[in-house]
């Protein structure tokens, strides 16, 4: 595998820390990030005025002459895949891509290929400069494999870096769309004796809870209220549908963003999402709310009808602000026309 050689100086006012400096000022175009850099450090590849230096800690001085050697990046050991992809937005340091549903983001065991990651090996080609070293998209979020809408993935090791950070602080904008069994109105009763909801101006339902892994069940997750990570999801109904209202439109966005977390805190308040089948998508409806035609429509969706409809953050090199929207996939559009269909 090749090297090359990364040659520049130290700017005036340096960062007290080595890691932090070099991260001010190596060249942009080597798109190295400071996590990166401090592996580079750690591993005897920086030398700093002819010495080599392995802390990250390290204090430098303005003028000093930095040497980094760097490997080439490697090709990924994931194979491209010509597949079609909906690319909503594209540049030299990241993609915004509408997945469908049914569309894995990474290979796993059960899904070694036919995924995101192939379909954006092939798609970018020449164009990924490296992410931790290997020529390959950098992942910074998923959404579930049957669950529709936009994702980001970084071209770089620095954009990489950016939009982690971003996910990190919960600073990114992401709105999804679902459909769910009945109604969450803050007058119901019952929900106000849920634990974990509250409700905010506007008929906002705020979901704070913990979420963990499901003891017996590792496929599933578990709403806890001790141990777990911090998930907070806000939902708010766009429409209902049926008489009596049997089924609603909502609108989720997330604090956070765990595995499951829209589909797993849904089920916790008792308004589960249409066509789930990990957490209890075919409830029976009402018998007067739909016709049977409507009725069979929704018990045979065949996924959770959840959509990723707004993804917002900044570029993590630019620094501009980016926001996107995807329209609701064909299926879930044609549900909720039948939805809507009086009865007959």
């Amino acid at each position: 595998m090749g090297t090359r050689q990364i040659e520049f100086h130290i700017a005036a006012d340096p960062p007290s820390r080595l890691d932090k400096a070099l991260s001010r000022d190596v060249p942009a175009e080597e798109n190295l990030s400071r996590t990166r850099l401090g592996r580079l450090i750690e591993s005897g590849a920086v030398l700093v005025d002819g010495s080599q230096v392995t802390d990250p800690k390290a204090k430098v001085t303005e003028g000093a002459t930095v040497k980094i050697t760097v490997a080439e990046a490697e090709d990924s050991h994931i194979g491209p895949e010509e597949i079609p992809l909906d690319v909503v937005y594209e540049d030299d340091d990241l993609i915004v891509i509408n997945k469908p549903a049914g569309m894995v983001v990474h290979p796993a065991p059960g899904s070694p290929n036919g995924t995101l990651v192939n379909a954006l090996l092939h798609h970018c080609g020449s164009d990924l400069s490296g992410v931790g070293g290997v020529k390959r998209p950098g992942i910074v979020h998923r959404i579930d494999k049957e669950t529709s809408g936009l994702l980001v993935v970084a071209k770089s090791d620095a954009a990489h870096h950016g939009l982690a950070a971003q996910f990190e602080a919960h600073t990114v904008e992401r709105y999804y769309r679902a459909i769910c069994y009945g109604v969450p109105d803050a007058n119901e009763p019952r929900l106000r004796g849920v634990k974990g909801v509250s409700f905010e101006p506007g008929n906002v339902m705020r979901l704070t809870t913990q979420l963990a892994r499901h003891k017996t069940d590792r496929q599933r997750q578990a709403v806890l209220f001790h141990g777990g990570r911090h998930a907070v999801t806000r939902a708010r109904v766009v429409e209902t549908f049926g008489a009596p209202a049997g089924l609603a439109l909502i609108e989720c966005w997330l604090e956070t963003g765990r595995t499951h977390q829209i589909r797993v805190h849904m089920a916790h308040v008792g308004h589960g999402l249409v066509g789930d089948p990990v957490y209890g998508g075919k409830r029976k409806l009402a018998v007067k709310a739909f016709d049977p035609a409507t009725v069979e429509a929704v018990r045979a969706f065949p996924r959770q009808a959840l959509h990723a409809a707004v993804l917002g953050f900044e570029h993590p090199i630019t620094g501009e602000s980016l926001r996107f929207e995807a329209n609701l996939p064909k299926d879930m559009e044609n549900l909720i026309d039948r939805l809507r269909a009086p009865l007959s």
